[in-house]
């Protein structure tokens, strides 16, 4: 008679994920194919980024009231962005190899933990100096949630649906900046700006509270774990740059590079531009940013689901030339034309954040598992702190140009954008082993 035990019941929480069941399939078939444990890292991810974007608008969104207490130049408050992105790679380098080294959820509640405890120090800075220490800091964390949570669902997603997936968790960015300009104008129209620009730094503890959820309740995918933990060269930034991943790791800098480019020239300048430009008042400024900020909202999903229809390749292609056409005509409005503006702010919304929608899929299938979170965040951070150079270049240019004349440079990422995509392969259907 047989001792051997009969085979354990797959439970609902320990039930892989599947994207080919007919379930699977209507408006939110790619939540239900994550199953129990993915939709929980789904959570985690969605929640981290849209506090890690919460955190960092915290600076643009006070840029006028910081020149004005520190009396700083458009070329000093223009360093605050290169800095924060310069030193960004470094942590989203950083955080990419202990997501390989130790774990996605462990390198994740690291990164949140990093830039919410460096945001609340940036509301007690005395001087323009601390200040801008405080901030690059703040970089370590920020620039390595991204990546490390685009991962971690990455690895729960099937092929069918991982560019929704991703797509949906990019849009988090939009819920939080959302956020920062509802605590902006709140905070803005009832306290003086001297005080005001503190309290939305202090408001960046918020993450601290999902970090204890993280801590309980979100594990890494069985499967990429165990394959990670089999591999020799997990976490090696020398495999990236090996004969068989050189040539992707360049051209996904070079793509990160131009799109990050574009997006911060616009991120960092155009609050300032409605504000000293077009003269809005904080109250004006939040309305024309609900605009640009709903735009984006729906180019994420929007962008997520397009580039699982059209491809990696092709969405960031079409998003590319739609936003530099948009960078420019939102920069050439006519004087007195605020309507037009105001209309204007959704869709380069939608087309500068359509455009990262593919970004998790698409670097995630790029690299194999056991280097998949040094490559993407090497890649995407490094892309990060080189574009930091175009904001820089508009505030450096904004006395002389104006900041909507100089906001060009941002059209120029695009482009960038567009030609590294002719050294990538086109990735769409591929498992993640």
């Amino acid at each position: 008679m047989s001792t051997t035990p009969p085979p354990q019941a797959l439970t609902d929480d320990t039930r892989p994920a599947s994207p080919e069941r007919a379930s699977d399939d209507g408006a939110f078939g790619w939540l239900r194919a994550l199953g129990p444990r993915g939709r929980r890292a789904f959570a985690g991810a969605f929640g981290g980024y849209a506090l890690d974007s919460y955190d960092y608008f915290t600076l643009p969104l006070s840029m006028v009231a910081l020149s004005a207490y520190f009396g700083l130049n458009s070329g000093q408050t223009g360093l605050f962005t290169t800095v924060t992105l310069v030193v960004s790679a470094v942590g989203g380098a950083l955080a990419g190899v202990l997501a390989d080294r130790v774990g996605r959820v462990k390198a994740l509640m690291v990164t949140v933990i990093t830039y919410a405890v460096f945001t609340v120090a940036c509301g007690f800075a005395p001087n323009y100096e601390t200040l801008l220490v405080f901030r690059a800091l703040q970089g370590l964390g920020f620039g390595g949630e991204w990546a490390v949570g685009a991962i971690l669902v990455a690895e729960y997603a099937g092929a069918k649906h991982r560019g929704r997936t991703l797509g949906a968790i990019q849009s988090s960015w939009a819920v939080g900046w959302g956020m920062a300009v509802i605590a902006y104008t709140v905070i803005f129209s009832v306290a003086g700006d001297d005080l005001a620009w503190r309290i939305m730094f202090w408001t960046g503890a918020l993450p601290a509270l999902l970090v204890i959820w993280l801590r309980r309740s979100v594990h890494d995918a069985p499967e990429a774990a165990a394959a990670r933990e089999r591999s020799a060269e997990k976490g090696s930034f020398t495999a990236i740059f090996k004969p068989g991943l050189l040539r992707v790791t360049i051209f996904a800098g070079l793509l990160s590079t131009g799109v990050q480019g574009g997006y911060y020239t616009l991120a960092t300048w155009v609050p300032t531009y409605l504000k000293s430009e077009r003269d809005l008042s904080v109250v004006g400024t939040g309305g024309y940013l609900t605009f640009l900020i709903s735009g984006a909202f729906i180019g994420y999903l929007t962008g997520g689901y397009l580039t699982d229809k059209l491809g990696r390749r092709r969405n960031i292609w079409l998003f590319a030339l739609l936003s530099a056409l948009c960078i420019l005509a939102y920069a050439n409005i006519p004087s007195g034309a605020n309507t037009l503006l105001l209309v204007l702010g959704f869709p380069l919304g939608f087309c500068m954040s359509a455009i990262f929608s593919g970004f998790g899929s698409y670097l995630s299938e790029l690299y194999p598992t056991a280097v998949r979170g040094t490559g993407q965040g090497f890649t995407y951070n490094t892309g990060r702190a080189v574009g930091a150079v175009f904001p820089t270049m508009v505030g450096f240019l904004a006395d002389s140009w104006g900041v909507g004349g100089a906001l060009v440079f941002g059209a120029i990422g695009y482009g960038i954008a567009a030609l590294a995509l002719l050294g990538l392969p086109e990735t769409r259907g591929k498992e993640l082993a």
